[in-house]
């Protein structure tokens, strides 16, 4: 990610307002698949945070993205750093939203903006978006998500389920802005999060594929409503 270019989410690891539909069921007895890792049960409360409640969080923030990045004191100082400059970047984007998960402590966030036309934020986009994309972004019902920051067992555990927590996290995203389609660029070789990224219900495209995609670092995905 860059301070002006919505960039890759990070989907790193670390160990989710109204009730969602999940909380309604009851489990099934029988040899499903066990309901858990990011299930709403064990009391995740997804919510959007103001721009004030950012500025309160960032240290919180900032520790997240460290912890679930890795890379030792370099994490903890360089990529750390970076990370919130980016974010008080992206926050001082009209219709910027920050959703956090938490239990009794921060578990997660996602992030992203609405985007238009034009603007800071087409510099990377330009020339990968069909003109099905581009009408939405004239309406106002495109938007990019771009940051993801989940539980490593969000990546192994129920990445089909309604509550996973990372489908949580963009869903609410989607409907807070009342947006029919999300966007959001990938490094053309993090195979990592573009996995991620696919277990949750994003895809290429129409027409992307590994030989028929833009050159360029970056590949883009989407996520439908």
């Amino acid at each position: 990610m860059t301070a002006n270019v919505p960039v890759p989410p990070t989907t790193t690891e670390l160990l989710g307002r109204a009730a969602d539909p999940e909380r309604r069921g009851t489990r099934k007895p029988g040899p499903s698949r066990p309901e858990h890792g990011s299930s709403p049960r064990e009391g995740q409360r997804v919510r959007p945070l103001t721009r004030r409640q950012i500025e309160d969080h960032l240290q919180e923030l900032g520790d997240l993205y460290a912890e679930t990045s890795g890379g030792g004191t370099w994490a903890w100082n360089e990529a750390r750093g970076a990370f919130l400059r980016r974010l008080a970047a992206d926050v001082r984007r009209p219709g910027f939203e920050l959703l956090i998960s938490e239990t009794t402590a921060l578990t997660g966030c996602a992030y992203g903006f609405p985007v238009r036309g034009g603007g800071p934020w087409w510099e990377g986009f330009d020339g990968y978006l069909p003109g099905r994309l581009l009408r939405l972004a004239a309406s106002g019902r495109l938007i990019v998500i771009s940051g993801i920051y989940v539980p490593s067992r969000v990546r192994r555990q129920n990445q089909d389920r309604a509550w996973n927590l990372a489908r949580r996290l963009q869903r609410r995203l989607l409907t807070d802005h009342g947006a029919a389609v999300a966007v959001t660029l990938v490094n053309r070789s993090d195979h990592r999060t573009v996995e991620a990224l696919r277990s949750w219900g994003w895809r290429y495209i129409e027409g992307d594929t590994p030989r028929t995609s833009p050159l360029g670092p970056f590949r883009v995905l989407v996520l439908d409503t």
